[in-house]
């Protein structure tokens, strides 16, 4: 399995991942470039430029050619390359998994699963015209009629993180492209390839040249980005301390921001819960893509101690199931992590667990995965006894460790999840409706799901959490998104039928 090399270019003998400005795919000779890693092969497989204040310029400046022309053209025209834009991601769909699953370390499956709801996102961009409608009030005086229309921002930007690196930019770039701006993408070093195949499937649906340009890079592409004049508004999805730099940042230097930040996302399973269901559906969202989702499981919250008990002898028969091996192999459950300093990091907070007094049920540590000893690979963990003052449940791991909560009631389940800082999503099971329906209204949290695991909200919607997991004051996609990509003008108009009007030195009012 490798990426689409038309992807990659030869710089100095060397296959670089390279960017794509003003619709063409450029890598300078002599610039700093960084390796791209296979996760399960635990090797550089090619490497990626790192772009200089100079590639953010060269994007811009293709920008600002192409925007205003773009932003003249109808809606409809605009609708009509995103759903071509959209056919050919289905085309490509199996190429795109594919590189994403060899750079990510996530399975094809689960590669194809985000590809999929970021198709979602391009689906409901192509509603452009609908979304864009503006708002009209006739007679507010007489003669007097007001309308607002929503305009488009010029250029933003999106910078993007290494777990999805289809689906989050397309939870940007459609709806940015469909409201008339231009586009920038700083995806992660990482897993670089997929963005490059986004921008050159647009081209070919039509997009003119300079309206989505691709930048890699690491902090350097992204300081340029946040300083740079001409970038009206920046999209981001990645770690707290992050989202909160690129919003203090954004905002010193005059954009708008949307800023999605860390999650620790607690799962309440009530005493009435179906614990079978609830087993499953845990141990999905807490091990799928090794634990890398910002809407992961990585708490559950067993209210009573049969509960409690009784989720555990399930977690554990169940965990210890999963196959962890190459992520294009038929049957795996879990593939690699996507470094070798993150399995560091997630066996540095394993170890912290025990060290505080956490009980261990089971232990992913030493796993070797057969032809593939150099991977970046670690097995699930299960951690029973947690308390809310240990290290593994106040930080986000990011990683494939679940931890148990146990609490007496559910007052005391909604006071745990309420005064966590981070405010993501989260999840309860349960089979009463009231009690449903009083977590949905009384927890201070972004997303909730009631017997869903992962309640990723669809296109049609938005996403964001709360407290220090949203970082700005709009949610991600969704008419949320619209609005975030657009500004507001309202348009106040007489066509008076006596021309002699004379000078009015008091308060406009609607006579």
């Amino acid at each position: 399995m490798s990426a689409d090399p038309s992807v990659s270019g030869e710089v100095a003998g060397r296959l670089v991942v390279g960017h794509f400005i003003h619709g063409q795919i450029a890598s300078a000779p002599g610039a700093r470039c960084a390796p791209v890693f296979n996760p399960a092969l635990g090797r550089p497989v090619r490497e990626v430029a790192l772009a200089s204040a100079a590639e953010v310029e060269a994007a811009v400046r293709s920008a600002k050619s192409a925007q205003p022309a773009w932003a003249r053209t109808p809606a409809l025209q605009r609708a009509r390359v995103l759903f071509r834009f959209k056919e050919l991601l289905g085309e490509q769909r199996e190429l795109l998994a594919r590189t994403v699953s060899e750079e990510h370390g996530k399975t094809v499956a689960d590669a194809d699963g985000e590809i999929a709801r970021g198709m979602e996102v391009v689906e409901f961009a192509c509603g452009a015209p609908q979304l864009l409608k503006g708002e009209f009030s006739e007679g507010v005086g007489t003669g007097v009629d007001t309308y607002g229309v929503r305009q488009p921002l010029g250029i933003a930007a999106g910078i993007t993180p290494f777990n999805f690196p289809v689906m989050v930019p397309m939870w940007m770039f459609p709806l940015a492209l469909a409201c008339g701006n231009a586009f920038i993408l700083k995806p992660s070093e990482r897993d670089p390839s997929a963005s490059l195949l986004l921008a050159q499937l647009l081209k070919r649906a039509g997009l003119p040249d300079g309206l989505f340009s691709v930048v890699q890079g690491d902090k350097a592409a992204v300081d340029a980005i946040l300083q740079h004049p001409g970038i009206a508004a920046v999209s981001f999805v990645g770690s707290t301390p992050i989202a909160q730099y690129i919003q203090s940042q954004a905002v010193l230097h005059g954009k708008r921001v949307q800023a999605l930040g860390g999650a620790k996302n607690h799962a309440v399973v009530m005493p009435d819960a179906d614990l079978d269901a609830a087993t499953e559906a845990v141990v999905g969202a807490a091990y799928g893509s090794a634990g890398e989702r910002c809407m992961a499981i990585s708490v559950v919250v067993a209210v009573g101690q049969a509960t409690a008990d009784g989720l555990i002898a399930r977690l554990q028969k169940r965990v210890a199931t999963l196959k962890v091996g190459a992520p294009d192999a038929a049957g795996t459950d879990m593939g690699p992590l996507v470094t070798a300093e993150a399995r560091a990091r997630v066996l540095a907070y394993v170890e912290s667990g025990l060290q505080e007094g956490a009980k261990l049920c089971l232990d992913g540590r030493g796993l070797k995965v057969a032809e593939r000893q150099s991977g970046f690979f670690v097995g699930p963990f299960l951690f029973d006894h947690v308390r809310a003052d240990m290290k593994i449940y106040r930080e986000e791991i990011f990683g494939p460790v679940l931890s148990v909560v146990r609490v007496a009631d559910y007052a005391a389940a909604l006071r745990l999840v309420n005064t966590h800082e981070l405010a993501n999503g989260t999840a309860v099971f349960t089979q009463s409706g009231a009690v449903a329906r009083a977590f949905a209204r009384e927890v201070e949290v972004g997303m909730v799901g009631i017997n869903v695991p992962i309640p990723v909200p669809m296109a049609f919607h938005s996403f964001g959490g709360w407290r220090r997991s949203l970082f700005g004051d709009h949610h991600i996609y969704g008419n949320e998104g619209v609005r975030f990509y657009t500004r507001l003008k309202t348009v106040t108009e007489r066509w008076p039928e006596n021309a002699a009007v004379r000078a009015d030195f008091s308060m406009p009012t609607m006579k």
